[in-house]
């Protein structure tokens, strides 16, 4: 498909070691937003959130067995785990900045009742963009969201990551490595896509547990730290490193065996995940970079523990592991510079006004351990850079009533915003207008068009009842929901759209279309005759 110009829609209208578990921020990003044009200061605010040939391994870097090795073994126990009650109506409580004032986010309610982001109502530009649904974020909160962690980690040497699994729009990448940021990147298109937006490759970092050897080798070839995740990989690393002709410079992704207390699905750093090398197998994997002093530069020491985690606590407990693992592993003569302690910060889906850990919460938590050992931070945000930017806009198709059932039928789906069906997540759902004066509260399952009966965007929710064409939002939908979208049910994933600091919206994608489908199926090339034949004796052909 190709690319167009961006179109222009103008509309009318720190705890102390001693205590890392005292917290009492919200994890809301403090700055001010564009004055309103259209609508009013609102009294409710939402609380935030790239065909290389093979070189062989020497057959004596051999792998270690399961055979516990004690010197690098840590217990932890972890923290007691809470319950966060569901909560589907609109908190009303107003958030305050650290100043005092009121914090001020993209997403507010006029006074007489319309959703606004960045001052403009969404039904205007519901009504003057082609397509529904359509993603709508909003540009000087991504700025806001970014300044924040950067304001956070004044005073130290630091890297920004942004984990662009989160959400790939090149756009908005752009944006964030204008702004300064680096980038996290989970597989070799993610690191193409990143050079081609400009990311400088020094900042960035190549992490997962299943990296090719062609995709390592553009990481060594551009100079991008490179996460060691396991024995297969380290052989994939040192073999790029041999045909790229450079020296990789490595992060050694330790499972710190910490329980982020989260869904099971984004909990990555306890010890039976498929990421990380567990602790009683380091001393082999520091012997191997040892031995391969040409390809190899052990420059740092990385943990991940999981997403949407709300304890900075948490925090504290794995750097106070890893930088445990540092010590020992600059005893050995390796000159470490970099501790990455990964991303995860949680966001308030739910629109309570709970209290969350902000930003700086974040890094007040482990700078003094930082400091002390005179490392480099890199942290690895996504979910807190991006989510709590940008709504899901609907238009509702209907409402129908099976049983004791209620449900309000929207164009959007789980094909668009895979999250709730996935993780039975939640995300705060409203009506972008006020409802007519006869409308009455109900509880409803807020439902998509797709053939699931797992196609849900969220359940029990008390809302006025809509007509048919209302607009309704599923908020917070900046993070793993676009980057997860699908066209199942031939549901061509939707347009998105950014609020832009003067107030005017741009188009940052394009919609797929229907002929881009049957694009994929023109002008396919016959197999070559392998032998195979079919029963008539003719070439087998790709149909």
């Amino acid at each position: 498909m190709s690319w167009h110009p961006l179109e222009t829609i103008t509309t009318s209208s720190p705890p102390p070691p001693s205590s890392p578990s005292s917290v009492n921020r919200t994890a809301s990003i403090a700055g001010s937003s564009s004055e309103s044009q259209v609508c009013s200061s609102a009294p409710s605010m939402y609380a935030s959130q790239i065909l290389l040939q093979y070189l062989p391994i020497p057959k004596s870097l051999k792998h270690p067995s399961n055979a516990s090795q004690n010197s690098f073994l840590t217990t932890f126990k972890p923290s007691s785990k809470t319950t966060l009650k569901l909560r589907a109506i609109l908190s009303e409580n107003s958030l305050l900045s650290e100043d005092g004032s009121l914090f001020k986010h993209c997403f507010t309610k006029s006074e007489d009742g319309y959703l606004c982001c960045e001052g403009l109502r969404v039904e205007d530009v519901m009504n003057n963009v082609e397509k529904s649904p359509f993603y709508l974020y909003s540009k000087p909160q991504i700025t806001r969201n970014f300044q924040a962690y950067r304001d956070a980690l004044e005073g130290l040497d630091s890297i920004i990551g942004y984990a662009i699994k989160a959400n790939n729009n090149l756009k908005i990448l752009e944006h964030l490595r204008k702004l300064g940021c680096g980038a996290v990147l989970v597989s070799g298109n993610e690191l193409r896509l990143a050079l081609h937006a400009g990311f400088d490759p020094t900042r960035c970092i190549f992490n997962g547990n299943g990296k090719l050897l062609k995709e390592l080798v553009l990481a060594a070839q551009e100079g991008v730290f490179v996460n060691v995740d396991s024995e297969f990989d380290l052989d994939n690393i040192i073999s790029a490193a041999r045909i790229a002709g450079k020296k990789v410079n490595l992060l050694l992704r330790i499972n710190p065996d910490v329980d982020p207390q989260v869904h099971p699905y984004v909990a990555t750093g306890n010890k039976n995940s498929k990421f990380g090398i567990r602790n009683e197998k380091l001393q082999w994997f520091l012997d191997a970079v040892k031995a391969h002093p040409n390809e190899l530069k052990l420059v740092g020491a990385h943990c991940h523990l999981g997403s949407t985690i709300t304890k900075v606590d948490i925090f504290w407990d794995a750097a106070v592991l890893m930088v445990n693992y540092i010590d020992q592993i600059r005893a050995q003569g390796f000159k470490i510079d970099y501790l990455n302690i990964g991303g995860g910060l949680g966001i308030d889906y739910y629109h309570t006004g709970a209290v969350l850990p902000s930003p700086r919460d974040l890094i007040d938590t482990v700078r003094e351990l930082v400091l002390s050992r005179d490392l480099n931070l890199i942290i690895e945000p996504g979910r807190s850079l991006i989510a709590n930017t940008c709504c899901l806009v609907n238009h509702v198709t209907g409402v129908k009533t099976n049983g004791t059932k209620k449900f309000i039928v929207i164009d959007g789906s789980m094909a668009e915003l895979i999250r709730p069906s996935l993780y039975d997540a939640y995300q705060h759902i409203e009506l972008v207008s006020p409802s007519s004066p006869g409308a009455g509260i109900s509880t409803f399952d807020v439902v998509g068009p797709v053939c699931e009966s797992a196609d849900f965007l969220g359940k029990d929710r008390e809302l006025p009842t809509p007509a048919s064409g209302a607009g309704l939002v599923v908020h917070d939908a900046g993070a793993y929901c676009m980057s997860m979208a699908s066209t199942y049910n031939l549901k061509m994933r939707p347009p998105e759209y950014w609020v832009e600091e003067d107030g005017s919206v741009a188009k940052i994608r394009h919609a797929e279309t229907f002929e881009d489908h049957i694009r994929y199926f023109e002008v396919l090339v016959e197999l070559p005759n392998y032998g195979n034949s079919n029963s008539d004796g003719k070439p087998l052909k790709l149909l």
